[in-house]
């Protein structure tokens, strides 16, 4: 498995648990369909959120957050109708979220989570 993957597979179950200890509940992970893939889908108190999962090891090409682009955004919304439709469920809310997770070397990972960024 490439490193940059491992990475990856870091970032989301950091995200995982920062979310559940948050008091969210985890829906699905790496939920796929044949339009792409969502990170996490998680639900608190009847709200549903598809969560974008950006990791780095570093700031030194940008904070994750800025990984994430309209256009990213954009499919992710396509995404969450696609669930919605699969699921066949009209969650009462729904939002998308992203977490930022910067994991360096030898040290806690960063975690931010930022609420219905679209």
């Amino acid at each position: 498995m490439a490193e940059k993957d491992e990475l990856g597979r870091l970032g989301e179950e950091r995200a995982a648990v920062f979310l559940v200890a948050a008091g969210y509940r985890v829906v699905a992970r790496n939920w796929r369909c044949d339009q792409g893939e969502i990170d996490l889908i998680v639900e608190r108190d009847g709200e549903v959120a598809f969560v974008e999962v950006k990791t780095r090891s570093g700031t030194r090409f940008g904070h994750p957050f800025e990984a994430i682009t309209v256009q990213k955004l954009a499919r992710l919304r396509r995404l969450a109708a696609a669930w919605c439709d699969q699921a066949m469920t009209r969650p009462a809310r729904i939002r998308i979220d992203a977490v930022s997770v910067i994991a360096r070397p030898g040290a806690d990972p960063e975690i931010e989570h930022r609420a219905g960024v679209f």
